[in-house]
């Protein structure tokens, strides 16, 4: 059974190591969140300092869901918007390690940080996600709604282009 946590900086840096290994097993996956192949732990080292660095100032919420003690997911919220945007937050980078896959984690994630999110006063969340990728079958399943395709958004970490499909959801504050 995993257990979902929402770190704080100190937290979020001292889970750099484990972030690191679960973006790469996803991105060497073929998973569209960003990345470029070859992708190895020095490169997504920065990546997650400057996650911490936002969870530091605010700006971003990081869930993390533990086996065991072992970090085999997470999920972030954004929550640095536009003035004209306090209502809104956005869902970003949904990922588990391929060894912990299918064992509900995803959906306890997403349930975590719609949650906390509603409880901080977002009554709306915005993802994309790679047109086609297994993930994009994910959001549907828990309530979020499809807006659109972009083509050529973004490309599979491997190369060649890939359409992104745009996702909403609305929360009823807590």
């Amino acid at each position: 059974m995993a257990t979902i946590r929402l770190l704080d900086a100190e937290q979020a840096r001292a889970a750099v190591p484990a972030l690191c290994e679960i973006l790469c097993d996803c991105v060497e996956g073929g998973a569209s969140v960003g990345f470029m192949q070859p992708y190895g732990i020095a490169d997504a080292e920065p990546y997650w300092r400057d996650v911490a660095d936002a969870v530091e100032s605010g700006a971003t919420l990081l869930f993390v869901a533990e086996i065991e003690s072992e970090i085999v997911g997470t999920v972030q919220v954004g929550f640095a918007q536009m003035p004209n945007q306090p209502h809104r937050g956005d869902l970003k980078k949904l990922l588990v390690h391929r060894k912990a896959r299918s064992n509900g984690i995803a959906r306890l994630l997403m349930a975590a940080a719609e949650s906390e999110a509603a409880r901080r006063g977002k009554t709306l969340l915005v993802l994309d996600t790679a047109t086609g990728s297994p993930a994009e079958a994910i959001y549907p399943r828990l309530g979020w709604i499809r807006c659109g395709v972009i083509p050529d958004y973004a490309m599979w970490p491997e190369g060649g282009y890939c359409d992104t499909t745009l996702f909403y959801k609305r929360l009823a504050v807590a």
